[in-house]
């Protein structure tokens, strides 16, 4: 039996019927086609799924769809504004912060959530706030620059 959802998602509110244990991943990259929310490994291990709910980030992955309903989520291609890419897709552009790319959306998803919380964070404070997603093939070293440049252009 199907549940009637209604989710705003990067600014635009969208209306629908999904499976209740259908995974909030799954609505964003299967129902809206947002693919920029990466599926990696299921168990809310790795990070690459991680969007913003309601002002927070969330592991899309950990949450089901109806969970979301009435609520507000932010994916990697909500960042853009007008074309001119966030601060912080700029930072990793800049910065070398991806190479693969794969973990890079949830990783840019957890730093606008470090900068909404600390404008000025220490490179400890960065590395502990992107605990929660893994790369697998930069080391980080790049990733926390690329932070560090958005949290000045921020």
């Amino acid at each position: 039996m199907k549940k009637q959802v209604q989710i705003t998602v990067n600014g635009v509110s969208y209306r629908g019927e999904v499976e209740p244990r259908q995974m909030l991943v799954q609505f964003l990259r299967e129902n809206l086609e947002l693919t920029g929310t990466h599926v990696g490994c299921d168990t809310s291990s790795c990070g690459a799924c991680t969007v913003v709910l309601n002002g927070r980030t969330v592991k899309a992955c950990t949450v089901l769809t109806v969970q979301a309903d009435l609520g507000e989520v932010m994916t990697v291609e909500g960042l853009a504004s007008n074309g001119e890419l966030h601060p912080i897709q700029e930072g990793f552009r800049e910065q070398h912060g991806l190479q693969c790319g794969f973990c890079t959306p949830g990783m840019m998803m957890s730093a606008w959530q470090l900068l909404q919380d600390n404008k000025n964070p220490s490179e400890g404070e960065i590395r502990h706030a992107l605990e929660g997603n893994f790369c697998r093939c930069t080391g980080y070293h790049n990733i926390v620059k690329s932070v560090q440049y958005a949290a000045t252009k921020m």
